[in-house]
């Protein structure tokens, strides 16, 4: 399992992006769709917490446990994180009711206008953006040989997590 030092530097990122676009990984024929969603919030044990609208389909339709990924992004950061995991979704009124950060208008619209969703972190890929620098012919040349090449991107620093701790809810 990732040290804690790391999930506290995802959490921290997260946070601080905060908007992310939604991907169900799933081949079922009836999925979540594609939808930006803004995280709730990320627990200790590496789940983000998040919204989408409620479908048109009954919920008992959709699979409960699907794979999924959160591509998070923010205008103006020189980071961004890739994702996935396996989502959940939560759509018992008890563990709705225990999430106590959340306003209870929020709690009704989980009930009844909204999906709660929860992803367990299982592959988190943190990439920094360079800032593009003025390069001669000779460096470029050079530089896009390399990415070629090697399939290399500046700024790359994966976190994977276990993924047999991840399956456990």
């Amino acid at each position: 399992m990732l040290p804690d030092s790391s999930i506290h530097f995802l959490q921290e990122k997260i946070e601080d992006l905060r908007s992310a676009l939604f991907f169900s990984l799933t081949n079922s024929v009836l999925k979540m769709p594609t939808t930006i969603v803004t995280t709730l919030k990320v627990d200790d044990a590496g789940q983000i917490w998040f919204f989408v609208n409620r479908p048109v389909q009954l919920l008992h339709e959709f699979d409960k446990d699907f794979p999924a990924r959160l591509d998070f992004f923010k205008k103006g950061k020189s980071y961004y994180l890739k994702i996935n995991g396996k989502a959940r979704i939560v759509d018992d009124p008890e563990e709705v009711n225990s999430l106590v950060s959340l306003p209870d208008d929020i709690r009704n619209q989980a009930m009844f206008q909204m999906v709660l969703v929860k992803l367990k972190i299982q592959h988190a890929e943190y990439f920094e953006k360079e800032p593009r620098q003025r390069m001669n012919w000779v460096q470029a040349t050079r530089s896009y040989v390399n990415k070629w090449l090697f399939n290399v991107e500046p700024g790359y620093r994966p976190y994977i997590l276990n993924p047999d701790s991840a399956l456990q809810y």
